[in-house]
């Protein structure tokens, strides 16, 4: 771990980068710093990840709602003040939206499975 000093962040001078998913896209706003990336992420409406993800992440919902699958079947909606949290290797998960969403995302090493 390492010390991070203070300092404020103002997402609206992140550039947004877009991803497709298999049906909507995504627009990240990314920070990256030493093993930890902290983001923005929009999904639209319609939105479905393109794929599985095994990374671990704290997920925080500012705005609309979505729903985290995990490929076993589960499935959890989360709205505005809700979270998730896993670490690496310990669900493998892809989100999807109906209406769009707003969250808060960060990951990094410290989510690193200790199995």
């Amino acid at each position: 771990m390492y010390n991070i000093p203070f300092q404020s962040i103002d997402w609206s001078k992140i550039k947004k980068t877009e991803y497709k998913g298999v049906t909507g896209k995504s627009y990240w706003q990314t920070i990256l710093l030493d093993g930890l990336r902290i983001r923005i992420v929009e999904y639209s409406a319609n939105y479905l990840a393109d794929h599985w993800c095994q990374k671990g992440h704290i997920v925080y919902c500012l705005e609309g709602s979505f729903i985290n699958e995990n490929e076993n079947g589960d499935q959890v909606t989360l709205t505005p003040g809700m979270s998730y949290i896993v670490s690496d290797d310990l669900s493998s998960h892809r989100s999807r939206t109906l209406t769009g969403v707003r969250l808060l995302i960060i990951d990094g090493d410290f989510l690193t499975s200790h199995q």
